[in-house]
Protein backbone atom coordinates (compact mmCIF):
# COMPACT_ATOMS: atom_id res chain seq x y z
CA UNK A 1 0.00 0.00 0.00
CA UNK A 2 2.89 2.34 0.84
CA UNK A 3 4.47 1.73 -2.58
CA UNK A 4 1.14 2.37 -4.27
CA UNK A 5 0.71 5.68 -2.42
CA UNK A 6 4.24 6.77 -3.34
CA UNK A 7 3.62 5.86 -6.97
CA UNK A 8 0.41 7.94 -6.98
CA UNK A 9 2.23 10.94 -5.50
CA UNK A 10 4.90 10.67 -8.21
CA UNK A 11 2.17 10.95 -10.83
CA UNK A 12 0.04 13.60 -9.13
CA UNK A 13 2.77 16.01 -8.06
CA UNK A 14 2.79 17.66 -11.51
CA UNK A 15 -0.53 19.38 -10.73
CA UNK A 16 -1.96 20.38 -7.36
CA UNK A 17 -4.56 22.52 -5.63
CA UNK A 18 -2.93 24.85 -3.11
CA UNK A 19 -3.52 24.65 0.64
CA UNK A 20 -5.86 27.55 1.47
CA UNK A 21 -6.95 28.52 4.97
CA UNK A 22 -10.72 28.34 5.52
CA UNK A 23 -11.19 26.84 2.06
CA UNK A 24 -9.46 23.50 1.44
CA UNK A 25 -11.09 21.62 4.29
CA UNK A 26 -12.13 17.95 3.96
CA UNK A 27 -15.47 18.79 2.32
CA UNK A 28 -13.79 20.94 -0.31
CA UNK A 29 -11.22 18.23 -0.99
CA UNK A 30 -13.91 15.57 -1.38
CA UNK A 31 -15.59 17.71 -4.06
CA UNK A 32 -12.28 18.37 -5.81
CA UNK A 33 -11.47 14.68 -5.83
CA UNK A 34 -14.74 13.91 -7.62
CA UNK A 35 -13.74 16.43 -10.29
CA UNK A 36 -10.19 15.09 -10.67
CA UNK A 37 -8.92 11.65 -9.72
CA UNK A 38 -5.27 12.59 -10.24
CA UNK A 39 -4.71 16.13 -8.93
CA UNK A 40 -2.74 16.31 -5.68
CA UNK A 41 -4.82 17.89 -2.90
CA UNK A 42 -3.58 19.70 0.22
CA UNK A 43 -5.12 20.36 3.60
CA UNK A 44 -5.42 23.79 5.09
CA UNK A 45 -2.35 24.55 7.17
CA UNK A 46 -2.48 22.73 10.51
CA UNK A 47 -0.08 24.02 13.16
CA UNK A 48 2.26 21.58 14.85
CA UNK A 49 1.55 23.10 18.30
CA UNK A 50 -2.19 22.46 17.84
CA UNK A 51 -1.51 18.79 17.18
CA UNK A 52 1.30 18.15 19.64
CA UNK A 53 0.48 20.48 22.52
CA UNK A 54 -3.22 20.95 21.92
CA UNK A 55 -4.05 17.35 21.05
CA UNK A 56 -6.29 18.55 18.22
CA UNK A 57 -5.87 15.38 16.18
CA UNK A 58 -9.43 15.78 14.85
CA UNK A 59 -7.89 18.36 12.50
CA UNK A 60 -6.31 15.42 10.67
CA UNK A 61 -9.63 13.77 9.80
CA UNK A 62 -10.19 13.12 6.10
CA UNK A 63 -12.02 10.69 3.82
CA UNK A 64 -10.10 7.80 2.23
CA UNK A 65 -11.50 8.92 -1.15
CA UNK A 66 -9.35 12.06 -0.98
CA UNK A 67 -6.07 10.26 -1.79
CA UNK A 68 -3.61 11.42 -2.94
CA UNK A 69 -3.73 14.07 -0.22
CA UNK A 70 -0.97 15.98 1.58
CA UNK A 71 -0.93 17.47 5.06
CA UNK A 72 0.49 20.98 5.33
CA UNK A 73 2.06 21.78 8.69
CA UNK A 74 3.00 25.11 10.21
CA UNK A 75 5.71 25.37 12.82
CA UNK A 76 9.36 26.12 13.49
CA UNK A 77 10.39 23.70 16.22
CA UNK A 78 12.11 20.67 14.66
CA UNK A 79 11.12 18.23 17.40
CA UNK A 80 7.50 19.40 17.46
CA UNK A 81 7.24 19.27 13.67
CA UNK A 82 8.68 15.75 13.71
CA UNK A 83 5.97 14.67 16.16
CA UNK A 84 3.26 16.37 14.09
CA UNK A 85 4.58 14.78 10.91
CA UNK A 86 4.44 11.38 12.60
CA UNK A 87 0.80 12.00 13.55
CA UNK A 88 0.10 12.96 9.94
CA UNK A 89 1.67 9.80 8.60
CA UNK A 90 -0.23 7.69 11.13
CA UNK A 91 -3.45 9.38 9.99
CA UNK A 92 -2.70 8.21 6.45
CA UNK A 93 -1.49 11.30 4.60
CA UNK A 94 0.60 10.68 1.48
CA UNK A 95 2.93 13.65 2.00
CA UNK A 96 3.88 16.13 4.73
CA UNK A 97 4.43 19.72 3.59
CA UNK A 98 6.07 22.51 5.61
CA UNK A 99 4.60 25.99 5.21
CA UNK A 100 7.27 28.62 4.57
CA UNK A 101 5.03 30.99 2.66
CA UNK A 102 2.06 32.22 4.73
CA UNK A 103 2.47 35.93 5.62
CA UNK A 104 -0.30 36.41 8.22
CA UNK A 105 0.42 38.15 11.54
CA UNK A 106 -0.75 35.10 13.47
CA UNK A 107 1.72 32.91 11.62
CA UNK A 108 4.56 35.41 12.10
CA UNK A 109 3.93 35.55 15.84
CA UNK A 110 4.48 31.79 15.94
CA UNK A 111 7.77 32.21 14.02
CA UNK A 112 6.66 30.14 11.08
CA UNK A 113 5.25 30.64 7.61
CA UNK A 114 6.94 33.14 5.30
CA UNK A 115 9.16 34.50 8.08
CA UNK A 116 11.13 31.24 7.83
CA UNK A 117 12.54 32.47 4.51
CA UNK A 118 14.91 34.48 6.74
CA UNK A 119 16.31 31.34 8.37
CA UNK A 120 17.04 28.56 5.86
CA UNK A 121 19.24 26.86 8.45
CA UNK A 122 16.28 26.42 10.80
CA UNK A 123 14.10 25.19 7.93
CA UNK A 124 16.81 22.65 7.08
CA UNK A 125 16.78 21.43 10.70
CA UNK A 126 12.99 21.13 10.62
CA UNK A 127 13.03 19.19 7.36
CA UNK A 128 15.76 16.85 8.59
CA UNK A 129 13.82 16.12 11.79
CA UNK A 130 10.60 15.50 9.89
CA UNK A 131 12.29 13.22 7.37
CA UNK A 132 13.82 11.19 10.17
CA UNK A 133 10.38 10.76 11.74
CA UNK A 134 8.35 9.61 8.72
CA UNK A 135 8.68 7.47 5.63
CA UNK A 136 6.36 9.58 3.43
CA UNK A 137 7.84 12.47 1.45
CA UNK A 138 8.52 15.77 3.23
CA UNK A 139 8.12 18.83 1.00
CA UNK A 140 8.27 22.62 1.37
CA UNK A 141 6.08 25.44 0.08
CA UNK A 142 7.91 28.77 0.10
CA UNK A 143 8.07 32.31 -1.28
CA UNK A 144 10.89 33.80 -3.36
CA UNK A 145 11.80 35.98 -0.37
CA UNK A 146 10.37 38.40 2.17
CA UNK A 147 10.54 42.16 2.77
CA UNK A 148 13.83 43.69 1.60
CA UNK A 149 15.50 40.38 0.76
CA UNK A 150 16.93 40.00 -2.74
CA UNK A 151 15.16 36.95 -4.20
CA UNK A 152 17.99 36.22 -6.66
CA UNK A 153 20.27 35.68 -3.66
CA UNK A 154 17.86 34.34 -1.05
CA UNK A 155 15.99 31.70 -3.05
CA UNK A 156 19.04 29.76 -4.34
CA UNK A 157 20.51 29.65 -0.83
CA UNK A 158 17.19 28.50 0.60
CA UNK A 159 16.77 25.73 -1.97
CA UNK A 160 20.38 24.64 -1.58
CA UNK A 161 20.37 24.42 2.22
CA UNK A 162 16.92 22.91 2.61
CA UNK A 163 17.53 20.57 -0.31
CA UNK A 164 20.73 19.35 1.35
CA UNK A 165 18.64 18.45 4.41
CA UNK A 166 16.64 16.02 2.31
CA UNK A 167 13.77 17.99 0.80
CA UNK A 168 13.57 17.04 -2.86
CA UNK A 169 10.35 18.83 -3.79
CA UNK A 170 9.53 22.52 -3.43
CA UNK A 171 6.50 24.55 -4.47
CA UNK A 172 7.54 28.15 -4.99
CA UNK A 173 4.99 30.96 -4.75
CA UNK A 174 6.61 33.33 -7.25
CA UNK A 175 6.04 36.45 -5.15
CA UNK A 176 7.82 38.04 -2.24
CA UNK A 177 5.86 38.32 0.98
CA UNK A 178 5.84 41.70 2.71
CA UNK A 179 5.51 40.92 6.39
CA UNK A 180 5.05 44.57 7.33
CA UNK A 181 2.62 46.86 5.54
CA UNK A 182 0.59 44.36 3.51
CA UNK A 183 -2.29 42.16 4.62
CA UNK A 184 -2.33 38.44 3.74
CA UNK A 185 -4.85 39.24 0.98
CA UNK A 186 -2.63 41.99 -0.42
CA UNK A 187 0.34 39.63 -0.28
CA UNK A 188 -1.51 37.39 -2.76
CA UNK A 189 -1.88 40.19 -5.30
CA UNK A 190 0.39 43.20 -4.87
CA UNK A 191 3.99 41.92 -4.87
CA UNK A 192 4.92 41.30 -8.52
CA UNK A 193 5.20 37.76 -9.81
CA UNK A 194 8.63 36.59 -10.92
CA UNK A 195 8.07 33.41 -12.85
CA UNK A 196 11.41 33.83 -14.62
CA UNK A 197 13.28 33.47 -11.34
CA UNK A 198 11.50 30.18 -10.67
CA UNK A 199 12.42 29.04 -14.18
CA UNK A 200 16.06 29.89 -13.48
CA UNK A 201 15.95 27.83 -10.31
CA UNK A 202 14.78 24.90 -12.42
CA UNK A 203 18.01 25.24 -14.43
CA UNK A 204 20.19 25.60 -11.33
CA UNK A 205 18.76 22.73 -9.29
CA UNK A 206 18.37 19.82 -11.66
CA UNK A 207 18.05 17.31 -8.83
CA UNK A 208 15.03 18.99 -7.25
CA UNK A 209 11.37 18.81 -8.22
CA UNK A 210 10.20 22.43 -8.53
CA UNK A 211 6.57 23.50 -8.87
CA UNK A 212 5.36 27.04 -9.47
CA UNK A 213 2.47 28.71 -7.64
CA UNK A 214 0.92 32.17 -7.67
CA UNK A 215 -1.41 33.95 -10.08
CA UNK A 216 -2.16 30.89 -12.23
CA UNK A 217 -5.80 30.93 -13.30
CA UNK A 218 -6.21 28.38 -16.09
CA UNK A 219 -5.16 24.98 -17.38
CA UNK A 220 -3.71 26.73 -20.43
CA UNK A 221 -1.25 28.55 -18.18
CA UNK A 222 -0.48 25.37 -16.26
CA UNK A 223 0.29 23.51 -19.48
CA UNK A 224 2.61 26.31 -20.62
CA UNK A 225 4.64 26.09 -17.40
CA UNK A 226 4.95 22.32 -17.72
CA UNK A 227 5.93 22.61 -21.38
CA UNK A 228 8.57 25.19 -20.38
CA UNK A 229 10.23 22.60 -18.17
CA UNK A 230 8.85 23.16 -14.68
CA UNK A 231 8.10 19.94 -12.82
CA UNK A 232 4.74 20.95 -11.45
CA UNK A 233 2.08 23.63 -11.15
CA UNK A 234 -0.06 24.51 -8.12
CA UNK A 235 -3.29 26.45 -8.60
CA UNK A 236 -4.97 28.29 -5.74
CA UNK A 237 -8.03 30.53 -5.74
CA UNK A 238 -9.03 29.80 -9.34
CA UNK A 239 -9.42 26.12 -8.48
CA UNK A 240 -11.71 27.05 -5.61
CA UNK A 241 -13.89 29.68 -7.29
CA UNK A 242 -14.21 27.84 -10.62
CA UNK A 243 -13.37 24.23 -9.78
CA UNK A 244 -14.93 22.77 -12.93
CA UNK A 245 -12.81 24.92 -15.26
CA UNK A 246 -9.60 23.93 -13.48
CA UNK A 247 -10.23 20.37 -12.35
CA UNK A 248 -12.81 18.72 -14.64
CA UNK A 249 -10.34 18.57 -17.55
CA UNK A 250 -7.15 18.18 -15.52
CA UNK A 251 -6.98 14.39 -15.67
CA UNK A 252 -7.13 14.45 -19.47
CA UNK A 253 -5.01 17.52 -20.20
CA UNK A 254 -2.36 17.22 -17.49
CA UNK A 255 -2.23 13.49 -16.80
CA UNK A 256 -3.26 11.99 -20.15
CA UNK A 257 -6.32 10.15 -18.84
CA UNK A 258 -9.51 9.76 -20.86
CA UNK A 259 -12.60 11.90 -20.48
CA UNK A 260 -13.63 14.91 -18.42
CA UNK A 261 -15.76 15.15 -15.30
CA UNK A 262 -19.38 16.27 -15.59
CA UNK A 263 -20.23 18.84 -12.89
CA UNK A 264 -23.90 17.75 -12.88
CA UNK A 265 -22.84 14.19 -12.14
CA UNK A 266 -20.35 15.42 -9.53
CA UNK A 267 -23.13 17.37 -7.78
CA UNK A 268 -25.21 14.18 -7.70
CA UNK A 269 -22.26 12.20 -6.36
CA UNK A 270 -22.03 14.68 -3.48
CA UNK A 271 -25.52 13.74 -2.24
CA UNK A 272 -24.56 10.53 -0.36
CA UNK A 273 -21.59 12.38 1.15
CA UNK A 274 -23.92 15.16 2.31
CA UNK A 275 -26.35 12.64 3.81
CA UNK A 276 -23.50 11.02 5.71
CA UNK A 277 -22.24 14.37 6.97
CA UNK A 278 -25.70 15.37 8.19
CA UNK A 279 -26.19 11.99 9.90
CA UNK A 280 -22.99 12.68 11.86
CA UNK A 281 -24.36 15.99 13.14
CA UNK A 282 -22.90 18.26 10.45
CA UNK A 283 -24.63 21.14 8.70
CA UNK A 284 -25.46 21.36 5.00
CA UNK A 285 -23.76 24.73 4.56
CA UNK A 286 -20.43 23.29 5.70
CA UNK A 287 -20.39 21.27 2.47
CA UNK A 288 -22.38 23.36 0.00
CA UNK A 289 -20.33 26.53 0.55
CA UNK A 290 -17.57 24.80 -1.40
CA UNK A 291 -19.96 23.88 -4.23
CA UNK A 292 -21.11 27.40 -5.11
CA UNK A 293 -18.64 27.76 -8.00
CA UNK A 294 -19.33 24.35 -9.53
CA UNK A 295 -21.27 25.86 -12.46
CA UNK A 296 -19.45 29.20 -12.73
CA UNK A 297 -20.11 30.80 -16.10
CA UNK A 298 -22.73 28.21 -17.05
CA UNK A 299 -26.47 28.76 -17.61
CA UNK A 300 -28.30 28.49 -14.30
CA UNK A 301 -25.19 29.25 -12.23
CA UNK A 302 -26.75 32.28 -10.54
CA UNK A 303 -29.85 30.35 -9.49
CA UNK A 304 -27.64 27.48 -8.26
CA UNK A 305 -25.68 29.85 -6.03
CA UNK A 306 -28.78 31.67 -4.80
CA UNK A 307 -30.71 28.54 -3.84
CA UNK A 308 -27.74 27.06 -1.97
CA UNK A 309 -26.67 30.33 -0.33
CA UNK A 310 -30.16 31.25 0.88
CA UNK A 311 -31.31 27.79 1.89
CA UNK A 312 -28.33 25.85 3.22
CA UNK A 313 -28.41 27.40 6.67
CA UNK A 314 -32.14 26.98 7.26
CA UNK A 315 -33.21 24.40 9.87
CA UNK A 316 -33.71 20.97 8.34
CA UNK A 317 -31.95 21.80 5.07
CA UNK A 318 -30.66 18.67 3.39
CA UNK A 319 -29.79 16.99 0.07
CA UNK A 320 -33.15 17.96 -1.44
CA UNK A 321 -31.94 21.58 -1.52
CA UNK A 322 -29.00 20.54 -3.69
CA UNK A 323 -31.40 18.66 -5.94
CA UNK A 324 -33.57 21.76 -6.23
CA UNK A 325 -30.55 23.89 -7.11
CA UNK A 326 -29.45 21.30 -9.63
CA UNK A 327 -32.85 21.53 -11.29
CA UNK A 328 -32.16 25.22 -11.96
CA UNK A 329 -29.00 24.20 -13.82
CA UNK A 330 -30.32 21.24 -15.76
CA UNK A 331 -33.67 22.88 -16.53
CA UNK A 332 -35.56 19.85 -15.27
CA UNK A 333 -36.62 18.61 -11.85
CA UNK A 334 -33.58 16.86 -10.37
Amino acid sequence: MEKEAKSQICVSRSFAVAPMMDWTDRHCRYLHRLLSRQTLLYTEMVTAPALVRGGAVHLLDFSPEEHPVALQLGGSDPEELAQAARLGEEAGYDEINLNCGCPSDRVQSGTFGAVLMRDPGLVAECVAAMRAAVSVEVTVKCRIGVDDQTPEEVLPEFLSRVGAAGCERFTIHARKAWLQGLSPKENRDIPPLDYELVQRMRGMFGGLHLSVNGGITSLDEAERFLEAGLDGVMVGRAAYHDPTAILAQADRRIFGAEGDSDPVEVARQMLPYIERHLSEGGKLGQVTRHMLGLFAGKPGARAWRRILSEGAHKPGAGPELVQEALGAVTGVAA
